[in-house]
């Protein structure tokens, strides 16, 4: 017998690309136990949505305007919210793994997969299992932790989109010293030249 509506896997979706957007929804639509419930093209959104909304599944991009996947799910862990959250990226880093993982995500697939899989990994995350592209599974405990705090990365990722001190002071309510002062950190730990070094470091390795 066919499930009732009630019954559906309810589901969130987040990529700020209208077109994917659009796809992972119509993707989704076509099977018949799958709901999408809203839809999100930023963090902020997406975050509005998912406390609005309730789903089951929150599935989303990590690169985002406002708010990056990663930041609404370690946030909607820290306001629990009972909701199962799916990574689905471009980025084949293992770092990007670990602080999704960090961020309570139970599913990170790359957007390469093929397309019968994504319903499945919804499924089976709906179900409390975890679903972890393999690869990626073997590498991220092999590789050095991400050395840099959650405000260091804030701060660093928004001065590698090459954002003055003063407008990342003045985005994030801080002091201009404060910024400095968390850059600097970035900027050595990373063993970088300067704050485009560091970022670039941070992006390669999947700590940003």
């Amino acid at each position: 017998m066919p499930s009732g509506k009630h019954d559906k896997i309810r589901v969130v979706i987040a990529e700020d690309q209208a077109m994917v957007l659009g796809a992972l929804a119509a993707l989704l639509e076509m099977e018949d136990d799958i709901e999408v419930v809203a839809r999100a093209r930023s963090g902020d959104e997406a975050l509005r949505a998912v406390q609005e909304a309730r789903p089951d599944v929150f599935l989303t991009d990590i690169e985002m305007p406002t708010l990056t996947g990663l930041e609404v799910a370690a946030e909607l862990r820290r306001r629990n919210v009972p909701v199962r959250v799916i990574i689905l990226t471009t980025f084949a880093r293992a770092g990007y793994l670990r602080r999704a993982l960090d961020a309570g995500a139970s599913g990170y697939l790359l957007k390469d997969m093929p397309a019968e899989q994504l319903a499945d990994a919804v499924r089976r995350v709906r179900q409390g299992l975890r679903v972890i592209d393999p690869q990626l599974a073997a590498e991220a405990w092999s590789e050095e932790p991400d050395p840099l705090t959650d405000r260091e990365r804030q701060v660093l990722r928004l001065a590698g989109e090459g954002m003055a001190t003063l407008d990342i002071a003045n985005g994030l309510n801080l002091s201009e010293g404060t910024v400095r002062n968390y850059l600097s950190e970035a900027i050595s730990k990373l063993g970088a030249a300067n704050r485009v070094e560091a970022a670039r470091i941070a992006r390669a390795k999947g700590w940003l």
